[in-house]
């Protein structure tokens, strides 16, 4: 029986069983990625920061610190809400060292699988890297070790962001943890906009992976490792190969 007073077109539907925090909370974050995406692909950089002045590089790796820092600080302040925690989404710490072992192979064995793929795409495609690409990659001592301080945050943050709250509140949406996989996927390739339309559908292809490998192995450690080992060995050695092939 309706409510005296109240409509039930007034009455809000009820949000599907399972989300790990409410529904705007969701519609926030995926609109604050985008945005900054927008921005980025706009300056053509890695932020909103873009080329500017002598410590380009150094600003736009704090900015994106900074911001990836925000948004996991913003996913752990909505899953608590809901009585979850950031463990919950990442699957917690290594039982034993042998755990650490494995999960170590499988993220070895995930960056050769992966890297085979995204090479074959890349080739047929004809991607190639683009000015910003080549851009944001380190060149000095002190711009490498922030690289490898960025790789880090980028391997932790990035995975909770994507695969850890993305995905899972997908997966709930749409009652598939395909569907799941694929739809934070889409976010993840957009968010790497000023990268090129061409680089997007790879990275997302990328994503996609990193997504059935959290599905496969029910927590984010593997995809961690792969992440942070796969962008600082790219960005440490990235501009001494192009150095090479320039020569």
């Amino acid at each position: 029986m309706a409510t005296p007073g109240i409509s039930s077109a007034e009455t809000p539907p009820p949000e599907p069983a399972g989300l790990i925090a409410p529904g705007w909370h969701i519609a926030v974050v995926i609109i604050f990625l985008l945005a900054l995406a927008a921005l980025s692909a706009w300056r053509g950089a890695l932020s909103p920061v873009g080329r500017v002045g002598a410590n380009a590089r150094a600003a736009n790796y704090a900015v994106v610190f900074v911001w990836e820092w925000l948004t996991v600080a913003f996913i752990a302040w909505g899953v608590r809400k809901r009585g979850h925690g950031l463990s919950e989404l990442v699957g917690g710490r290594w039982p034993t060292l042998s755990a650490f072992g494995r999960d170590l192979g499988i993220s070895a064995l995930f960056m050769l699988g992966s890297g085979v793929i995204l090479a074959i795409i890349r080739w047929a495609m004809q991607d190639r890297p683009n000015p910003a690409l080549l851009n944001l990659l380190p060149d000095s001592p002190a711009e490498m070790a922030l690289w490898v301080v960025l790789s880090a945050t980028a391997g932790f943050c990035e995975e909770t962001i994507f695969r850890g709250y993305l995905q899972q509140q997908f997966a709930v949406l749409t009652g598939d943890k395909g569907a799941g996989a694929a739809l934070q996927a889409i976010v993840f390739g957009a968010c790497h906009g000023y990268q090129g339309a061409k680089s997007i559908v790879s990275i997302a292809v990328y994503g996609f992976l990193f997504g059935l490998l959290a599905n496969y192995v029910k927590n984010l450690r593997p995809g961690m490792m792969a992440h942070f080992l796969q962008d600082s060995v790219a960005g440490l050695t990235g501009r001494a190969l192009l150095k090479r092939i320039h020569a």
